[in-house]
């Protein structure tokens, strides 16, 4: 009976993930009007979509909307393919964006243990490669995602809760950040270089938190009373799912490392446009996120040091 037991909760896991990946498809219709792009069409940096770790957002998946938006703005975008093994694979990259990667053990189960998706090796690379220049967005959302690239963010000083992480209580996304609540803070991100690039308001939908190191500027901040919730399967909570309070914590933050850049963020649903369940809108597509798609061009021309 216990075996029988363990089998249909195997069986529920398996179905509760492929469900939650088929309910999420990328909104191609959307499109975000740029006043005044960086680059003329395809004249700008090289931007590189992480797809070889199991990525649940790539170039032409669930960040489409992400790499749409950054084609108009005259970035060439395209995916990377091949785990980084060597610093070459990166030497033509301007800006290296990493979305939910996963350990291929978690691939079909969003359960404990979450497994780094990056080798020790491509791991030493990357840090070497921003010291020497280049700018890593790295966005880790909620449970396994953030487990998966601990050790990738902890190599710059950030600390990932694996976790869901929660700003009201009982209440479904988007969590919304603000200037006038304190939780969305002032920086070169949230300020642009022109006043209308001025960021008031972002929303993000679920996600992790982390611990920034001291070096790090605070973008998206957590209050005391927000807090995480530590399942050991992703959406299986219980009376005794460990619970943790996120005063300190954040789910953006941005840094100098070296002579590079990194930005850290716990959500990628924010950065891109997705539709799930058929109609209902997540991302820049949403009437609850109006400022999310200019507040990305202005941490993409951060990271591409357009200051």
């Amino acid at each position: 009976m216990r075996l029988y037991l363990i089998n249909i909760l195997l069986i529920l896991n398996f179905f509760i993930t492929y469900s939650l990946k088929a309910q999420q498809i990328p909104d191609t219709s959307f499109t975000y009007n740029i006043k005044q792009t960086a680059y003329q069409q395809g004249k700008g940096p090289v931007i590189l979509i992480d797809g070889a770790h199991n990525n649940f957002h790539t170039v032409d998946g669930n960040f489409f909307a992400f790499a749409k938006l950054m084609r108009q703005d005259g970035y060439q975008v395209s995916g990377l393919t091949d785990s980084i093994t060597s610093p070459e694979q990166l030497k033509r990259c301007k800006i290296l964006v990493i979305a939910n990667a996963l350990h291929s053990s978690n691939t079909e189960s969003w359960a404990l243990p979450t497994p780094s998706a990056f080798s020790k090796v491509e791991i030493n690379n990357i840090k070497n490669w921003v010291e020497n220049g280049g700018s890593l967005f790295l966005i880790a959302d909620h449970m396994p995602f953030a487990g998966a690239a601990y050790e990738l963010g902890n190599a710059f000083g950030f600390e990932f809760i694996n976790g869901f992480a929660y700003t009201r209580k009982n209440s479904w996304p988007p969590s919304v950040y603000s200037r006038k609540d304190n939780t969305l803070n002032d920086s070169p991100i949230t300020n642009g270089n022109q006043v209308i690039e001025q960021i008031n308001e972002i929303s993000t939908f679920t996600g992790s938190a982390f611990k920034a190191p001291s070096g790090a500027i605070p973008i998206l901040s957590f209050v005391e009373e927000n807090y995480i919730l530590k399942p050991d399967t992703a959406w299986i909570f219980n009376d005794d799912t460990p619970k943790q309070k996120l005063g300190g914590y954040n789910q953006g933050a941005i840094m100098e490392f070296g002579k590079g850049k990194v930005a850290v963020f716990g959500e990628a649903a924010m950065f891109t446009a997705q539709l799930v369940r058929g109609d209902f809108k997540v991302g820049f597509n949403s009437d609850q996120a109006l400022q999310n798609a200019p507040f990305t061009l202005n941490l993409i021309h951060w990271l591409d040091k357009r200051d």
